[in-house]
């Protein structure tokens, strides 16, 4: 890895006199570079992992994350909400898209797997590609070649079950995928993933190739999300009917993603593909697997999430597991209600009620009522995302920040735990996109004060429409007191 130090959002004199502070209050310096190199991070490249069924993915996504998160034994019908996690190999961290929780299916296998493989090779910026050593290659494995090849993605080749020397044999045959070295790998014992994650860095790019919208000057990506069938599609054909700006409806095959450039506004914005954009067989028994990987696909592309909510049903847990996706990809968030006017009084009052109890972890992203059949407050959707993305770019200086975080300390202290008051030293915002805040401590701050100081930092400081980050680093015992 690169030894100059990434100084995330810092310049270099306020970085130094940051440091300065640091040494000064007793911090390990390699510590403080280390928390603001990793808040100051910019979105992380994204690893795919596919493969047909009962190959390992999930195991090897447990691996290479670390932790049994993702899931091994997939009953037919379990939901599973998580498909990414983040990971950290050699010092560099990435995210991981697993493709291994939803198997056969209505459509047949070799339907599934590629309707699988093709979101998350969307959403990735490298792939690899699980196939079982001892099985050898598949006409499914060929399939997904073939879609991999047309991706253009990098790949990385993983031979996974291969437990010992005898199977290094097997390994060595899957050559003829013509997708180069063959890693043999057995994700259940760990052996041979540290090779292969070795050559994942080496294809990975150190952050994602597709910078936001405003350093290219390129249009900015919003992601169109929702759960099945809450108007999505609607809202996208009335945004795009009544200004006629459909431009790029591209030929070929339907698995071709199609973004949507259309302008509102005055401005042209990138719709990204997101569910139901592209009327699709219905995957019936795994929709709702189908519907959290294609969205986790929209996301990783879009700088701004719209989430659509269907007034007429109450807010599920499937409309709270969408905001999760979007608030822990930390996307810049506009809510819009949909079918506002076919509320009738009644279904309003509880609906308000619902939205005070069930979308409070997005209290702060604007919210619009829009009705996509008759195109009603549809002009309010720019204003929306404008300021939702304003939030999501903003920095605050260190030393304003610093000003700040002492007013608070001194008006509001942390409680007494165990005889000791643990007090916020200092703090630094080391990225945007979302704002990332690293705050230095001198003992552990209870999740309670960290939202009533993200709460002030909202009130102070705006951040409308955006998730805002905020890691605590503790000053350890050994330091010098000053």
């Amino acid at each position: 890895m690169n030894d100059q130090h990434d100084h995330g959002a810092l310049g270099d004199a306020e970085y130094a006199e940051f440091m300065e502070l640091a040494a000064e209050e007793g911090f390990d310096i390699e510590d403080v570079e280390g928390a603001i190199e990793e808040a100051g991070h910019g979105p992380l490249p994204v690893l795919a992992v596919v493969g047909r069924p009962n190959v390992g993915k999930s195991t090897l996504v447990n691996r290479i994350i670390g932790r049994r998160e993702a899931v091994v034994e997939d009953k037919p019908g379990v939901t599973r909400d998580r498909v990414t996690y983040e990971a950290e190999w050699a010092g560099r961290r990435f995210k991981v898209v697993d493709t291994g929780g939803w198997e056969q299916d209505v459509l047949g296998l070799d339907a599934s797997v590629a309707a699988q493989a093709e979101y998350a090779i969307e959403a990735a910026d490298a792939c690899v590609f699980v196939v079982d050593a001892k099985v050898g290659a598949t006409d499914t494995d060929e399939a997904v070649v073939k879609l991999l090849r047309r991706a253009g993605k990098p790949v990385v080749l993983c031979a996974n079950k291969v437990d010992g020397q005898s199977g290094e044999a097997d390994a060595a045959a899957l050559w003829s995928l013509g997708l180069g070295m063959p890693y043999p790998v057995s994700s259940l014992h760990g052996r041979g993933t540290g090779d292969m994650l070795d050559a994942v860095l080496e294809v990975l790019p150190e952050a994602p190739a597709q910078t936001f919208g405003a350093a290219l000057g390129g249009p900015r990506r919003i992601a169109l999300i929702g759960r099945p069938n809450v108007g999505k599609s609607s809202l996208l054909n009335k945004v795009a009917r009544e200004e006629r700006v459909v431009v790029n409806e591209l030929a070929g095959t339907t698995r071709d993603p199609v973004d949507e450039l259309i302008e509102l506004g005055g401005v042209t914005w990138k719709f990204v593909d997101t569910a139901g954009i592209r009327k699709k067989v219905h995957l019936q028994t795994g929709s709702d697997y189908y519907a959290s990987l294609r969205t986790a696909a929209a996301v990783e592309k879009a700088e701004v999430a719209v989430i659509l909510i269907d007034t007429s049903e109450k807010i599920s847990v499937q409309d709270q597991r969408i905001i999760t996706m979007a608030v822990e990809a930390g996307r810049a968030i506009v809510i819009a209600y949909n079918k506002w006017d076919q509320l009738d009084e009644e279904r309003r009052y509880y609906l308000e009620r619902e939205i005070e109890t069930e979308m409070q972890q997005v209290a702060w992203a604007p919210r619009v009522n829009v009705s996509a059949m008759t195109g009603r407050h549809m002009e309010k959707l720019v204003p929306a995302i404008e300021t939702a993305l304003a939030g999501w770019e903003t920095r605050v200086p260190t030393g304003r920040l610093n000003a700040f975080l002492g007013e608070i300390v001194a008006a509001h202290p942390h409680p007494i735990r165990g005889g000791k008051q643990p007090r916020i030293l200092f703090g630094t915002q080391a990225g945007t996109k979302p704002p990332r805040f690293v705050l230095f401590a001198s003992g552990f701050l209870e999740a309670g004060y960290r939202r009533f100081i993200e709460r002030r930092l909202r009130e102070e400081f705006g951040f409308e429409g955006t998730p805002i980050h905020i890691s605590v680093r503790v000053r350890e015992k050994r330091s010098k007191k000053k």
